[in-house]
């Protein structure tokens, strides 16, 4: 019988040089994007450093990016506001608003969601696909009817017009929170029903604990959305103590008079405190409720 013969691996031969794979040239990588990071965040350093500087000297083409001299009269008049209300107020009237409004479209948009993503009802093809058509509706063709609709039912100048249509869900909050739900096993659902659970017990009890990072990003949008509004307190906001703060750095500037663009530069730093620390704080739900949303279980 032959012997069996076991085939050895080929050992590299000594003093025969293999070229190894270049490594990639990560500072090269760093540099680039640290270069477009400074690119992006100019404007905002600009802004920063504008508010420390005279009105009449911000615009000058001469003028260098470091303030000369520093300035804090600006943050004092801007923070003095207008119509005889401070910034503060404004402030307030903000955080008011955006509270309501996001815990309604937050809330809402869940309980819609659940029911799209798990409920079966006649027509649901149809309801969603109508729902998701009024993401491509622009605001404009709608906003004189809801005037109208407002005017009479005695709304304006209140936050109601605002906030109380978010208690009826946003589309794409519907939409977001829909694909994460399709992301839960099924089995949870009837292992519930098993245990005795009814409809409205799963979403409290399964659902809603398992889609807290997907109502984080829509609460995270809704801040901002709200807090940068314009076009919606400027439609129904009259009186100066309720304007919100976008209102109130439009009234920074005039037409007829000199703007007072030192003061505003110094409230719009202020205002964009709160969105930064909301970024960098809940940045991480942010990417997780938007990744998770793409992939169905």
């Amino acid at each position: 019988m032959q012997s069996e013969t076991k085939v050895k691996p080929i050992s590299n031969p000594k003093g025969l040089h293999v070229p190894k794979m270049k490594k990639p040239r990560w500072w090269i990588y760093h540099l680039l994007v640290g270069g477009f990071a400074v690119l992006m965040l100019y404007p905002v350093i600009w802004l920063l450093m504008s508010s420390f500087k005279p009105s009449e000297s911000i615009f000058v083409t001469a003028q260098s990016l470091i303030p000369d001299p520093w300035i804090l009269s600006n943050y004092v008049k801007g923070w003095e506001g207008i119509g005889g209300n401070t910034f503060g107020v404004f402030i307030k009237n903000t955080v008011v608003l955006v509270f309501f409004t996001m815990v309604g479209q937050v809330i809402s948009s869940a309980f819609i969601a659940f029911g799209f993503a798990r409920l079966s009802f006649f027509g649901k093809g149809f309801w969603f696909a109508l729902m998701m058509v009024t993401l491509m509706l622009p605001y404009e063709v709608v906003m004189i009817p809801q005037y109208i609709i407002f005017a009479k039912l005695g709304w304006l100048d209140s936050i109601k017009p605002i906030a109380i249509p978010a208690y009826f869900g946003h589309p794409f909050f519907i939409f977001l929170l829909v694909q994460f739900i399709k992301t839960i096993p099924r089995e949870l659902d009837e292992a519930a029903t098993i245990d005795g659970c009814g409809t409205f017990k799963i979403f409290y009890k399964i659902i809603l604990p398992l889609i807290k990072p997907a109502l984080a990003t829509a609460a995270i949008f809704s801040f901002y959305w709200t807090w940068d509004n314009l076009l919606g307190p400027v439609l129904y906001l009259n009186s100066p103590d309720k304007y919100t703060v976008s209102m109130a750095l439009n009234m920074f500037l005039s037409n007829e008079t000199v703007s007072n663009w030192g003061a505003m530069f110094a409230m719009s730093i202020v205002t964009l405190i709160p969105v930064f620390v909301i970024f960098f704080l809940f940045q991480r739900h942010v990417v997780e409720g938007i990744s998770t949303s793409g992939l169905k279980g």
